[in-house]
């Protein structure tokens, strides 16, 4: 008889941590946390891919062109820098300058070898229209893939701004001679990045 009570007692106990254990809410599951909230105008959202981070083989599509970056000029001067990336393209020499100032700014190049002209005043009327001096300055550059200069040196800038985001702009490389060159604003999400191996 005994046996029988302790059995019968064992099995009530049983069964109330049964109910106990069933009836208790189980653990709370972790949920997630909600996304961080971003600015969505914020320019590293704008082009596909971070512009700071081009290199040599890395690919642009531009959806009506496709190019690839043959080398690029990182570019310093007193802390500021700034990078020219040379695009591969069969229409003679281009490039695309990202510099962050701090939003990054993007402009695409056109070499103009056969203009004979050079950064002699604060204006300069070119092709009817007037460019206004924007900025000067010289700067050391480090070279990485096909640039056509030397692994690294110094350069000399003169900077022009002309209507609707065109621009004018004459380099010398190593105090070589003016090379002038024709550039257009470039805007964010104008491309999509594919980086090179």
């Amino acid at each position: 008889m005994e046996l029988l009570l302790l059995l019968v007692i064992g099995g009530l106990i049983a069964l109330v941590i049964y109910l106990w254990r069933s009836n208790r809410p189980s653990a709370p599951t972790k949920t997630p946390p909600p996304p961080t909230p971003q600015d969505p105008f914020a320019q590293a959202h704008e082009t596909q891919g971070d512009p700071r981070t081009l290199k040599a083989g890395d690919m642009l599509d531009f959806g009506t062109e496709r190019t690839w970056i043959r080398g690029t000029l990182r570019l310093s001067e007193g802390g500021y820098v700034w990078a020219e990336h040379f695009l591969e393209l069969g229409d003679g020499k281009r490039w695309l300058s990202v510099e962050a100032d701090p939003d990054i700014q993007m402009a695409l190049w056109s070499g103009r070898p056969e203009l004979d002209l050079t950064p002699h005043s604060d204006t300069i009327e070119f092709e009817g229209a007037r460019y206004r001096l924007a900025e000067r300055g010289s700067a050391s550059y480090r070279s990485e893939g096909t640039t056509g200069l030397q692994a690294q040196g110094g350069m000399d800038y003169v900077d022009y701004e002309g209507p609707a985001g065109t621009h004018l702009t004459f380099e010398r490389f190593d105090h070589g001679r003016w090379e002038v060159a024709t550039g257009t604003t470039v805007p964010n999400g104008s491309f999509t990045i594919y980086p090179g191996g």
